[in-house]
């Protein structure tokens, strides 16, 4: 869209992980709704693209954990404490599943999640793509909030998945691949990664209005969310990275690396499984300036890390350093309102 001295950013799209792009879209929709974006109306639609490589089938059912949690979270029905699943939750199915001893009994499913991969999974079933399941989840968490103004899509309606190479001395290979669940759950990142698969990436299309999302946009962002598992994965479906390199919105990216360590998650064991600088510059320059075939046209560092600025400066991405520990809803609105500034008049 052209852009004129009075345009306002209204359509905003955001490619989210689960915990932390969850929590950014609570503080950038806060900010939305209290006008402390500039320059951003308080009917501002957002359109959130979540990552849906770490879905898996378990016990029958269709689980898509990124999807649910920032469903849950903008819906008010997450669990803060543990940042996913159900608020007020109980555990009576896992019990007796695990008294009959069915495998996985490392991996729980809340008795009120159940109901969610229930509904899901029989649609599925109907032969309902996962945007129309989502979509039809959606009328029940963020409708009664929202109304039209979020919209939450899968990033495709194929079957993706993320796996994780472990080393495995009793394996022929030398080596064990598991689901990302059974890595991040189970093992609790606490094995080295040797490398990470994405089974079916490649081949997966955009999930309907995934596209648009994009070219339609003002501003397309990149929030703290792993760059690997999450917004990787998002950049990693056919057609997506084609559409942020040539999209007339803005793209900006906040870094996931505080001082030299994420601040949540396991982006520094998916980042020395690829071979890339565990730093904020290190991230961003991974994304690269879009001006040089990456995807970014901006991007935010914590004030710790300022010293890292003129290394994205010179590889042509625009750069600052704010405060970027999201502690509560006025300073994650502080970083999204950071954010817009950054790329703001380009």
């Amino acid at each position: 869209m052209e852009e004129t001295p009075d345009a306002k950013p209204q359509h905003l799209t955001v490619l989210s992980g689960g915990m932390g792009g969850a929590k950014f879209l609570q503080g950038l929709l806060y900010a939305i709704r209290t006008g402390a974006l500039p320059g951003v109306g308080t009917d501002a639609h957002v359109k959130v693209i979540a990552n849906t490589c770490d879905d898996w089938w378990v016990h029958g059912l269709k689980v898509c954990p990124d999807l649910d949690t920032v469903m849950y979270t903008l819906g008010d029905g997450i669990d803060l404490e543990r940042g996913w699943g159900r608020r007020e939750e109980s555990w009576s199915a896992k019990a007796e599943l695990e008294a009959y001893g069915v495998e996985p009994t490392w991996f729980g499913l809340g008795d009120r999640d159940i109901a969610t991969h229930l509904v899901r999974t029989q649609m599925l079933d109907a032969g309902f793509p996962l945007s129309s399941v989502t979509q039809a989840l959606c009328r029940r968490w963020l409708e009664p909030v929202y109304g039209e103004q979020v919209t939450l899509l899968p990033m495709t309606d194929d079957r993706v998945e993320t796996h994780v190479a472990v080393a495995d001395a009793e394996a022929a290979s030398g080596k064990r691949v598991m689901h990302f669940q059974e890595y991040w759950v189970r093992l609790r990142a606490q094995v080295p990664a040797e490398n990470v698969v994405f089974v079916g990436l490649d081949s997966s299309t955009p999930a309907p209005g995934v596209l648009g999302a994009i070219t339609g946009a003002d501003v397309v962002i990149l929030p703290p969310s792993n760059p690997v598992v999450s917004v990787g994965t998002i950049l990693g479906v056919p057609g997506v990275r084609e559409a942020i390199r040539a999209t007339s919105a803005r793209v900006v990216g906040l870094s996931p690396i505080v001082g030299a360590s994420h601040v949540r998650g396991m982006a520094e064991q998916m980042l020395n499984a690829i071979g890339v600088e565990v730093s904020a510059a290190g991230v961003g320059l991974n994304y690269g300036a879009r001006a040089n075939g990456g995807v970014l046209d901006g991007w935010l560092v914590d004030t710790r890390d300022a010293d890292q600025l003129d290394r994205l400066r010179a590889a042509g991405i625009d750069a600052a350093a704010v405060p970027l520990m999201m502690t509560d809803h006025d300073a994650t609105a502080a970083m999204a309102a950071a954010a817009l500034d950054l790329v703001s008049g380009r």
